[in-house]
C-alpha cells in the first residue's frame, strides 16, 4: 500500500523563531539562534504513527521550496503562520495549491487564534487553519473525520468558512509522540556560545499569570500541564544516543513553576548521570537559591528571566505580579549559583515614556546579566495589550507587524514609534557597548567558536543599532 504523504514547512519567511507565543525575529536581535522547528517535529510524529511518509523543511534557513514540492508531491501541505510574516507566510500555500490543485493545505500558528475564520474566507487556497494545539486536531484530520467533527479547526466549505468549535487542551502530554528528529539536521540549530548542535525539550504548556502583553496564556492555557520527569528523561536518553546530541533549551511557559517537579526531573537527570548542559526561563518570584544549586548540578548552565521593566510603575500596569526587589534578589541568586542569565525587557508599552525606558537601561545594567533582549513591545492578536491599542488607538491607520520585537508596531501614550525606535537603539548601545561588559564577557570566553560568534554577534550589533 502506498503511503500518504505530509509536507510540513517554516515558509520561505524571513528568520523567526516560530513558537507560538514567541515570534521572534533572529537577525534583529543579535544573539537569538536559530531554534529547530520543534512544533512541526510533534505534527511529523503524529503522521508518522498513522502510516504517513513525513518530510520537513525549514525555508526560512534557506532551500527552494518549490523544488522540493515537485520530487515529494505530498497530499497534505503544513505550514506554520507567524504574525510577523503573516502574508508571505501564506504565499507558500497559494504556490502548492496552483500547482496541485487536489493538495490539502493546513495552516497553523497563534493568529489562528483570532483571525482564522477571516483567513479561511479570504484565501481560497487554504483548506484548514488549526485554532489551538495542533497535534489531536491533525491527527483528526489525517485520520479523514469529517471536517464538522474536528473540534479546533476552520475549514472551507464551498464559499463559506465554518469554524467547529474550541478543542480542550491536551491534558496529558507524555501521551504524545517524541519529536521526529530524524526528519532534519540537527546540526543546523546550534548554540551560539560554543557552536554545538542544542534541541529544544518541550517540557511543560500553559501559564497561569496572563501577563498584558503575553501569548502563553491565550495560546496554552492556564492550567500548566507538566510532562512527567521520567518521560523528558526518555526522550534527553534518545537525542543523546540517536542523536548525538548533550546541548538542550527546556522550554516552558514558566519552568520553575512547580518547584517539586524540578527537583525531581534534576534528581532523575543526575542519577541517570545524563551529562548534559540546559538552558531554561524563569520568573523572578519562583526561584530560590537551593533550587539553582540543584538546577546547575544537573547541568542548567543559563536561566532566562522575564524582567520587562525596571520600572515597578510599568510592572503594575502589565499585570507582572513581581517586584523590583524580587528581580534583583533572583539575578544576585543566579550570580551565587555561576548560572549564566539572560534577562528579557520590553520597551514601548502603552505607559512607556523616556524616563520609564532610561530606568530600565539603568536597571539592565545595574542586574549585569550576561546577556539582555530589549523588546520592542508587540501587540498580537490575542493579548491583552492588542485590545488596548485599539481601544486607544495606539495603531497606526496602516500599520504591520513586520520586523516586530526591533521595530515598533504601536506608539505609546506619549513616545512616537520613531522616539521608541531611537529608546530601542539606545538601550542596545547602551548595554553591550561598555568597557565593563565587553572585558567581562572577553573574560568568559573558552573556546575559539565562542570567540567567533561573540565577534558576530558584536559586529552585527555595531552596524545594526
Amino acid at each position: 500500500m502506498v503511503k500518504k504523504k505530509i509536507f510540513l514547512v517554516y515558509p520561505p519567511s524571513p528568520v523567526l523563531n516560530r513558537e507560538d507565543r514567541c515570534q521572534q525575529p533572529v537577525k534583529d536581535l543579535f544573539i537569538i539562534p536559530p531554534l529547530p522547528p520543534t512544533d512541526l517535529l510533534y505534527l511529523a510524529g503524529v503522521a508518522e504513527l498513522l502510516n504517513f511518509e513525513a518530510k520537513i523543511a525549514d525555508y526560512s534557513l534557506g532551500g527552494d521550496f518549490m523544488s522540493d514540492l515537485e520530487s515529494f508531491m505530498p497530499d497534505y501541505l503544513l505550514i506554520n503562520a507567524a504574525m510577523p510574516t503573516f502574508n508571505s507566510d501564506l504565499k507558500a500555500v497559494k504556490l502548492a495549491k496552483k500547482r496541485f490543485p487536489n493538495i490539502i493545505t493546513i495552516a497553523k500558528g497563534a493568529p489562528f487564534l483570532t483571525c482564522a475564520k477571516d483567513t479561511i474566507y479570504n484565501n481560497k487556497y487554504l483548506d484548514i487553519a488549526i485554532v489551538g494545539e495542533a497535534e489531536e486536531t491533525l491527527k483528526e484530520i489525517l485520520e479523514g473525520k469529517n471536517y464538522n467533527d474536528i473540534l479546533g479547526i476552520c475549514y472551507r466549505d464551498k464559499y463559506t468558512a465554518k469554524y467547529t468549535g474550541k478543542r480542550p487542551f491536551i491534558e496529558n502530554l507524555d501521551e504524545l509522540p517524541f519529536p521526529a528528529r530524524h526528519l532534519v539536521d540537527n546540526n543546523i540549530y546550534k548554540r551560539p556560545d560554543n557552536d554545538k548542535p542544542q534541541a529544544v525539550i518541550k517540557v511543560s504548556r500553559g501559564c497561569p499569570h496572563h501577563c498584558f502583553f503575553c501569548l502563553a496564556t491565550p495560546v496554552s492555557g492556564s492550567l500548566v500541564r507538566r510532562r512527567s520527569p521520567q518521560n523528558i528523561i526518555l526522550e534527553l536518553k534518545e537525542c543523546i544516543n540517536r542523536y548525538k546530541i548533550s546541548n538542550f533549551v527546556f522550554w516552558s511557559d514558566i519552568f520553575t513553576q512547580d518547584r517539586d517537579w524540578v527537583v525531581s526531573l534534576c534528581n532523575k537527570i543526575i542519577d541517570e548521570k545524563l551529562n548534559i548542559v540546559w538552558s531554561c526561563n524563569t520568573r523572578a518570584d519562583t526561584v530560590d537559591f537551593d533550587l539553582l544549586k540543584l538546577m546547575y548540578k544537573s547541568g542548567c548552565r543559563l536561566v532566562s528571566v522575564g524582567v520587562e521593566s525596571g520600572s515597578q510603575f510599568i510592572l503594575d500596569k502589565i499585570t507582572k505580579k513581581t517586584t523590583v526587589f524580587e528581580i534583583k534578589d533572583c539575578f544576585k541568586m543566579l550570580k551565587k549559583a555561576k548560572m549564566k542569565s539572560y534577562a528579557y525587557f520590553v520597551i514601548g508599552l502603552p505607559w512607556d515614556d523616556e524616563n520609564t525606558i532610561k530606568q530600565s537601561v539603568d536597571f539592565a545594567i545595574s542586574l549585569d546579566p550576561d546577556f539582555v533582549s530589549f523588546y520592542t513591545a508587540v501587540p498580537l492578536p490575542g493579548t491583552k495589550f492588542y485590545n488596548y491599542a485599539q481601544n486607544y488607538n495606539l495603531f497606526d491607520k496602516d500599520y504591520s507587524f513586520n520586523g516586530s520585537y526591533y521595530y515598533p508596531v504601536v506608539k505609546t501614550h506619549s513616545l512616537s514609534k520613531e522616539q521608541i525606535m531611537d529608546l530601542h537603539k539606545f538601550a542596545v548601545r547602551r548595554f553591550y557597548i561598555r568597557p565593563a561588559y565587553i572585558f567581562k564577557m572577553l573574560s568568559k570566553i573558552r573556546s575559539f567558536a565562542e570567540l567567533k560568534n561573540y565577534v558576530r554577534a558584536g559586529l552585527s550589533l555595531l552596524f545594526k543599532s
